[in-house]
């Protein structure tokens, strides 16, 4: 059976309502990247604080730190977007599962989550590696020169941390982008759940999935580009970031 190939597919009307095909995508595209970033940011916020749990001298914020990474690391984030959005409504009180599932875009807000908590195991574990790989001594410095601990780690020790990381933060950004297409599983219509319903609509398997592939690796060469041009502006000479 021969296939009927039509790249004008993405310029005809979509009968979802949305405008053409190409319209859809572009929909999609802004559900991705909205997901993304708000998924990175918390990813970040939560990141930044286990990270630095796991580096106190305190053994118990250190196993604080080290149980929340062990527990959403070893699942699947699969497994996780379904307890967030199936089983967690069912165990809170009847009024506040029914609102969560009432809730507008529940399924936005259930990946935010889901993959945001997912994501900042792996930035704990980066910032982690790179307070560990700093020289015992500039941490010695900063309390020598009577900083708290807390003035020490922001003025000395994350500074140049997050330097050091900075290439490794990318690949977990590009990561968290392409974790998004998990979320069509619990009815989030980002850029993937899209070019399966063009599909779907007209039967042009290969065109839909070929233009979000594309669409995908643009937006992907984007970020990694920034972070490239990022990384050398505020890199520092002798450290990973600088070489």
């Amino acid at each position: 059976m021969n296939y009927n190939w039509n790249w004008g597919i993405f310029l005809e009307p979509s009968p979802d309502g949305w405008g053409t095909y190409l319209d859809t995508l572009l929909l999609g595209l802004r559900w991705t990247l909205a997901t993304a970033l708000s998924a990175w940011v918390l990813a970040l916020s939560l990141g930044i604080v286990v990270g630095i749990l796991r580096t106190l001298p305190s053994r118990p914020l250190q196993a604080i730190g080290t149980a929340y990474v062990e527990l959403f690391r070893n699942i699947p984030l699969l497994v996780q977007l379904f307890c967030w959005y199936f089983v967690l409504p069912e165990m809170l009180p009847k009024a506040a599962g029914t609102w969560l599932k009432q809730l507008p875009n529940a399924s936005f807000f259930t990946a935010v989550v889901a993959i945001g908590i997912y994501m900042s195991v792996r930035v704990a574990e980066q910032l982690r590696s790179g307070i560990n790989a700093l020289p015992r001594g500039q941490k010695n410095a900063g309390l020598a020169l009577g900083l708290t601990t807390a003035q020490t780690y922001r003025h000395v020790v994350l500074p140049v941390a997050f330097r050091i990381i900075l290439p490794p933060l990318t690949s977990e950004f590009l990561n968290t982008i392409k974790n998004t297409s998990v979320a069509l599983t619990i009815g989030l219509v980002e850029l993937t759940a899209r070019a399966y319903a063009i599909q779907e609509q007209s039967f042009q398997f290969f065109e839909a999935f070929a233009a979000a592939t594309v669409i995908y690796l643009i937006v992907n060469l984007c970020v990694t580009l920034g972070m490239r041009l990022l990384e050398k502006k505020i890199a520092i000479p002798g450290y990973i970031s600088g070489k």
